[in-house]
């Protein structure tokens, strides 16, 4: 065999062997998570203020708000915030404060702006109409159960904690572009974030939830320090660790509505979470490639051009377990378990292209807006 040729089967070879580790890696990391202890819950909880930044009246918006006035909780209050006073989405609030009269709900209009991210400029405006000492941040996708403020807050009794998060399950709307973005964060991003979690790293924030004491918020620079960054949850996580404090991963995992009316919103949408994960890692970025398991097992085989019992093996590892993934968030679901394995091979190509466009491209669009993003991750606003 001619050493070019060799050299191109041992690749092959070895890409097959990454993906089957890397696609068993993600089964395990996700069993692993399930059999996490019991919610740390605790009822002598100190009274919490819930920061909920709205834009646009997306679908689901009215019942993902509701959940939050339906908390087992003692004393809480909820902060809604618009920068425009015609914003839609002050329907569902108007409706929820005429269903929960008892409840502390108040209402931030405010257009100013404090840097080139529009939801932490919104923060900025709603924090100063929040009345207690426990700050909760939430997605107005997010959707939770009454047990979700007493299960996410109890970690802060603990005054080394910092700031608490969660992961997050995506509900997709019918559409088959919002069935390929829950995809997109069930069967990539979050396995992704399960097998670094497996190997104790502890960097991951998301924005579904941050949880956190106001003086620990004070002590970081407030939310005037992360305005104009593109990753605001990452760069909130590295002021906490960066003031010695810890950030928790709490086992309690909301659900987030995906809606992407076309395909355009979802590679928009994509093309900028992907563009977050280059920021962050500036070094390993290309590698990441590494961890699309179904293209890698396939560029193997293709490579080695053979048909030995090893290649069929480690393909055969490959495929299960991207399978595995695809079905494990569905068990207990409603609807056909199976309606959705024909967009796999549709998913994990989009995937490549994706990454692919985001190693040459610093623009992102941001509800309607175009920013330039530079190394930093600071955004500057083009339109």
């Amino acid at each position: 065999m001619p050493q070019s040729t060799a050299l191109i089967t041992y690749i092959g070879v070895a890409c097959l062997f990454v993906a089957a580790c890397y696609g068993t890696l993600a089964s395990i990391a996700a069993l692993v998570w399930r059999r996490r202890a019991q919610h740390d819950r605790v009822d002598a909880l100190p009274p919490v203020s819930v920061l909920k930044p709205l834009c646009g009246a997306e679908p689901g918006l009215y019942d993902n708000l509701r959940s939050f006035c339906q908390q087992d909780f003692g004393d809480y209050q909820l902060v809604f915030g618009v920068s425009d006073r015609n914003d839609a989405a002050l329907e569902a609030v108007q409706r929820l404060r005429a269903e929960f009269p008892a409840l502390p709900i108040e209402v931030v209009t405010d257009s100013r702006q404090h840097g080139s991210n529009c939801k932490i400029s919104n923060l900025i405006n709603m924090i100063k109409r929040a009345r207690h000492d426990v700050l909760v941040m939430a997605d107005s996708d997010a959707f939770v159960g009454p047990d979700y403020l007493g299960i996410v807050t109890a970690p802060l009794r603990d005054e080394a904690v910092g700031l608490v998060t969660t992961l997050y399950r995506a509900v997709a709307t019918p559409s088959v572009y919002s069935r390929l973005g829950a995809m997109y964060i069930n069967e990539w991003y979050m396995p992704s974030v399960l097998v670094a979690w497996l190997f104790g790293y502890q960097g991951y924030v998301s924005g579904q939830t941050l949880c956190m004491r106001r003086d620990t918020l004070g002590e970081i620079g407030g939310f005037e320090a992360i305005a104009n960054h593109l990753a605001d949850d990452h760069q909130l996580g590295a002021r906490v660790h960066a003031v010695g404090k810890r950030i928790v991963l709490s086992a309690y995992m909301p659900s987030a509505v995906c809606h992407e009316p076309s395909l355009q919103s979802l590679t928009q949408h994509e093309v900028r979470w992907m563009r977050t994960l280059h920021v962050l890692r500036r070094c390993s970025f290309p590698f990441i490639f590494f961890s699309f398991s179904l293209p890698l097992a396939l560029l193997g085989a293709v490579l080695t051009r053979s048909f030995a019992p090893l290649v069929w093996v480690l393909f055969g590892v490959a495929l299960i377990t991207r399978v595995a993934v695809h079905l494990a968030h569905r068990v207990r679901r409603q609807g056909p378990i199976l309606a959705d394995l024909w967009l796999i091979p549709w998913r994990d190509l989009l995937l490549c292209w994706v990454w692919g466009k985001s190693l040459f491209t610093s623009r992102i669009m941001w509800r309607g807006n175009e920013f330039d993003v530079d190394a930093e991750g600071v955004m500057h606003r083009l339109s």
